[in-house]
């Protein structure tokens, strides 16, 4: 007897939203990623702490009508609600009551256990969404990894990956460098301040 193929149920934003409003989920830390369901990891207090201090140093040198928002989802597209650990977006917080940022300015996640899914799924799903400057503080080897310039990666038809968008740069810094924001060149910040 052959077996048939599995099916899989692609979620919408609007349907993810949806469930989110009913209390489907009970508290649990649920993202909707490309269309799937992903439970995020529970975080150790190394990386809660991280988000707090990038949190705190992003605030500290944004000028007004800008916000830092700390695991708040953001409306990508159709089929993605991420939360990632930090998002600078402009307005004021009553912008956001009907609904979540769509193009956040800079997106940030803090990886250790999560560092190959936040270069690879993560980097493809923000690129997709046309986030132009996404960083990611590398608690393993203490950098911040900054990818910038989001384009769509030509497939041949026999491949199968859906991560068919990528950072076109992607740069590795160390504490005794300084960043700018790209919506914001006027902003520096320095890296030691981000990584602990």
């Amino acid at each position: 007897m052959a077996q048939a193929p599995l099916t899989i149920r692609r979620w919408t934003r609007a349907e993810y939203d949806r469930l989110v409003h009913l209390g489907v989920f009970h508290g649990e830390p649920v993202e909707l990623i490309g269309g799937r369901l992903v439970v995020a990891e529970r975080q150790g207090s190394y990386h809660a702490s991280t988000i707090g201090l990038v949190g705190d140093a992003l605030r500290s040198v944004l000028p007004s009508g800008w916000l830092v928002r700390t695991q708040m989802p953001v409306a990508l597209d159709d089929e993605s609600e991420p939360e990632p650990d930090l998002a600078v977006v402009s307005g004021a917080w009553a912008d956001y009551r009907e609904e979540h940022p769509h193009r956040p300015a800079l997106v940030v996640e803090v990886a250790d256990t999560s560092l190959v899914f936040d270069r690879g799924e993560k980097a493809a799903l923000y690129a997709r969404g046309g986030v132009k400057d996404y960083w990611i503080v590398n608690l393993l080897d203490r950098t911040l990894e900054v990818f910038r310039d989001p384009q769509r990666v030509p497939r041949t038809p026999d491949e199968t990956t859906s991560n068919e968008w990528e950072y076109r740069t992607a740069e590795r810094l160390g504490a005794d460098r300084v960043i700018r924001l790209l919506a914001l060149p006027s902003v520096r910040v320095d890296v030691s301040v981000l990584l602990p």
